[in-house]
């Protein structure tokens, strides 16, 4: 989250009894009749196909930023997609990268909802799939149901393609959306969002989201075995880099891979790379080592630590640890100190080390050049630009200045109060749907929220929907078509959600 005033007012806000507000503050759902609201229920069930069938082409066709993979392509397939869902005004943006999207649908509303949409998804290599990464094969999944497996199935076609046919049903069913929505795309969100400020802030898509009172961005909330939902109060921010350490740069050791007999007379870029990488962090990795790097960070309020321990509470420490395949966390934390660290903590992770042959057997070579991906983790009130000049200055100061930092993307945290009227219809949707959600201060993944939250516009932003989804970033990923679990909504009933949700910010308060 950008610094400046606004952070202040929410800090004020969390400072006051935020849990509290949210109890006592929450507004009354939209009373429409049951016979309209039936009529888009029935609407959504009868073109279940339709929507799977919408998200499998969807999926068919990855755009990958990091690759420059289909992106024009992508990016007029999803302006098709809000065309055909009812946005009467769709367009693509230039930006100094890939191109944005900004749509309008005018519903004749007293109200404006903004909504975020990415159309790009993660790299991902076939052969660690069980099913082609772009079929958009359903499979039967034990205790979940029927699921699609796909690149960007969860993150984030499949929670998109779920709000689109919520549209294309309450259009079908001849009922009128009761507020106005402005949309915002990207395509580089999975490399760090570089140029979604130029979209947001181009005057008059700017002007359109002013009208709005808050974003919200499409989400799979539920967890898969008890049906039970999150609600964050924003995100960490991010910041990606690669630190390439290389002989021609250094003027030490090979500019190029040779024998590695040689290693004996000439220093290796490698080591070199790994020396300064193992500078950032303490001994054991888990703990950021750069004097004066989370200075600004800013530490959990009594609030905060509250929401955390009711979290704690209500939460399985060992359903988690199942399902991340893990068995301890860092400094053997109990539940509750591993929520506030995965809350409070930035960091800096070793997401690709490369250097040299990878490949079958053995290679004897003394590579010439080695890299080191990196992603940060970033807390309010820290920002993506003085996280990334401290890595430099801190190399440069232990006798790194050679290695090359190269920046692709990141933004700041963001954060949004808890007693805003998109958090309290959140909460009271999901209570209406029997789900008596937990609150945390932040996700610990991030989303290019800074953009609404901070200045000029200042808005609240969030994330809403039921259903479920897992395996964003990684092989099968998948997202949940149809429930064997009553408690966990299926792609049906996680529409059926976004309707009933559009209703309930209408009449907010």
């Amino acid at each position: 989250m950008q610094s400046g005033g606004a952070g202040a007012d929410r800090r004020a806000v969390l400072g006051m009894g935020a849990a509290a507000a949210v109890t006592l503050a929450a507004p009354a759902i939209a009373r429409v009749a049951s016979t309209d609201m039936g009529r888009i229920r029935a609407e959504i069930d009868k073109r279940q196909d339709e929507a799977v069938e919408r998200l499998r082409s969807w999926i068919a066709l990855p755009g990958i930023a990091a690759e420059n993979r289909n992106m024009a392509e992508a990016c007029d397939q999803t302006m098709k997609l809000l065309s055909d869902a009812g946005f009467q005004h769709v367009e693509k943006v230039p930006t100094d990268g890939h191109p944005g999207i900004f749509a309008t649908l005018d519903a004749g509303a007293k109200k404006t909802v903004a909504l975020y949409f990415m159309y790009d998804v993660k790299q991902f290599d076939p052969a660690e799939w069980s099913s082609p990464p772009l079929a958009g094969a359903i499979v039967e999944r034990p205790g979940l149901g029927k699921v699609m497996i796909g690149r960007g199935a969860v993150n984030q076609k499949g929670p998109e393609a779920t709000f689109l046919a919520a549209l294309h049903a309450i259009r079908a069913a001849g009922q009128k959306l009761p507020v106005n929505l402005v949309l915002v795309a990207e395509g580089e969100e999975e490399i760090g969002s570089p140029h979604f400020h130029q979209v947001v802030q181009r005057p008059d898509i700017a002007a359109a989201l002013r009208r709005c009172r808050e974003v919200y961005m499409p989400f799979a909330s539920q967890n898969p075995s008890d049906g039970g939902v999150t609600v964050y109060l924003g995100a960490k921010g991010v910041v990606e880099m690669e630190l390439i350490s290389s002989g021609a740069r250094w003027g030490r050791g090979p500019e190029k891979d040779i024998h590695s007999s040689e290693k004996a007379r000439l220093d290796s870029p490698a080591w070199h790379l790994v020396k300064a990488l193992s500078t950032l962090v303490s001994e054991d990795g888990n703990d950021i080592a750069i004097p004066g790097y989370a200075a600004k960070a800013r530490p959990l309020s009594p609030t905060e630590k509250a929401m955390i321990a009711e979290v704690a509470r209500r939460t399985s420490e060992a359903g988690a640890m199942k399902q991340m395949g893990v068995k301890h966390w860092v400094h053997d934390l109990d539940w509750q100190g591993a929520l506030e660290r995965l809350a409070a903590v930035p960091t800096i992770n070793i997401e690709g080390l490369v250097g040299g042959y990878t490949g079958m057997g053995g290679k004897t070579i003394l590579p010439g050049k080695a890299t080191a991906k990196l992603d940060l983790r970033l807390v309010p009130d820290m920002t993506a630009k003085e996280a990334a000049a401290a890595i430099r200055a801190h190399l440069d100061r232990n006798g790194f200045a050679d290695i090359e930092m190269k920046v692709s993307g990141g933004y700041d945290p963001t954060s949004t109060p808890a007693d805003s009227a998109l958090i309290r219809t959140e909460i009271e949707v999901y209570r209406k749907n029997g789900i008596d959600p937990v609150i945390l201060p932040r996700l610990a993944g991030s989303w290019p929220g800074y953009v609404f939250t901070g200045a000029p516009l200042n808005m609240p932003a969030g994330h809403f929907g039921l259903g479920h989804g897992n395996g964003a970033h990684a092989p099968d990923e998948y997202y949940l078509i149809e429930s064997a679990n009553p408690k966990v909504q299926g792609m049906a009933g996680a529409a059926y959600s976004h309707v009933e949700f559009l209703w309930a910010l209408a009449a907010a308060k």
